[in-house]
């Protein structure tokens, strides 16, 4: 731990927990881990504790943004609030006056909507909810950290992983965009570290991976994991719809194919704000894939 977080966090009576919400997702997860690997009092937030699965020395406690007043008995105490917005943005204002009103300082998981890059300039409904919480949040006069990651490693897993696992052909639309992304345990390590070190207030920190890759190449690179050819074919935009309709939410396949267009010919947006803030390099893009090789590797035969 660094001496400014043991300056803040372990001299008496300065003990406070940091609270985090979503806490039962990926992303809380990860910062929850980092938290109590620095020895961070760690406080959960969740609409249903008993489900939670967290580690037992976290403090578990019930609240829901759609119900504001919920939130009392977990803000209770608390110095950090690391903010991931999970509910639709009819009580956002309502939520950050309360964090104000017991919290000293908000670490929200926004976007990077105001880089200066065709990939993050598309319309975005989720950016411009991000927007409206962080124009709260400053209104409101909160210690405040925005952090801004590009796209997460985790989506090659998500979107690849099935037809590489069966052996098949790995079809896509725009293989040439590129793309820099960010290993979420890297996201994780900068939030822990701006929730409790001191030195981040006014932060605005876009997180990207180490290299800008295409998506051909990143479904290259897992092959090469994997010791085996993956094909690569490319659909068009169209193809695309129609091979994700009702399995994805038109809006969301519309945000993406025109964030894919709109970089190609160019590359990613690259970052150092990763090796910046923590001291040590991001993890590529081969790293995260060789950690997590065995979710691409073939089904055995039943």
């Amino acid at each position: 731990m660094t001496s400014s977080a043991q300056q803040t966090y372990n001299e008496p009576g300065k003990m406070q927990p940091v609270l985090v919400t979503g806490a039962t997702g990926r992303i809380g997860r990860a910062v929850i881990a980092e938290l109590l690997a620095a020895g961070v009092p760690v406080r959960a937030l969740t609409r249903n504790p008993a489900a939670a699965g967290l580690p037992a020395h976290v403090e578990v406690v019930a609240g829901d943004f759609t119900e504001p007043e919920s939130l009392d008995p977990a803000l209770q105490g608390v110095r950090s609030v690391f903010l991931l917005w999970t509910a639709p943005p009819a009580t956002a204002e309502a939520v950050i006056k309360r964090l104000a009103s017991r919290a000293r300082r908000v670490v929200l998981l926004s976007s990077p909507h105001r880089t200066d890059h065709p990939f993050f300039q598309q319309p975005n409904p989720m950016a411009r909810l991000h927007a409206e919480i962080e124009r709260l949040i400053t209104a409101a006069g909160l210690e405040s950290t925005f952090i801004r990651p590009g796209m997460f490693t985790s989506n090659a897993q998500l979107w690849w992983a099935p037809s590489i696992r069966d052996g098949g052909v790995v079809r896509w639309p725009y293989g040439a965009a590129e793309t820099a992304p960010i290993d979420e345990r890297d996201l994780a390590a900068v939030a822990a570290r701006t929730l409790y070190e001191e030195g981040h207030a006014g932060g605005d920190y876009v997180l990207t991976g180490p290299e800008s890759l295409s998506q051909a190449e990143q479904v290259g690179v897992i092959g090469s994991v994997l010791g085996r050819q993956i094909p690569f074919e490319e659909l068009s935009p169209e193809e695309f719809r129609r091979a994700t309709e009702g399995i994805w939410p038109g809006p969301v396949v519309e945000m993406l194919l025109d964030a894919w267009g709109a970089t190609i010919g160019r590359p990613a947006y690259v970052i150092s704000t990763v090796a910046d803030v923590l001291g040590a390099p991001a993890r590529t893009f081969r790293q995260w894939v060789s950690d997590h090789a065995d979710a691409f590797r073939e089904r055995p035969a039943e």
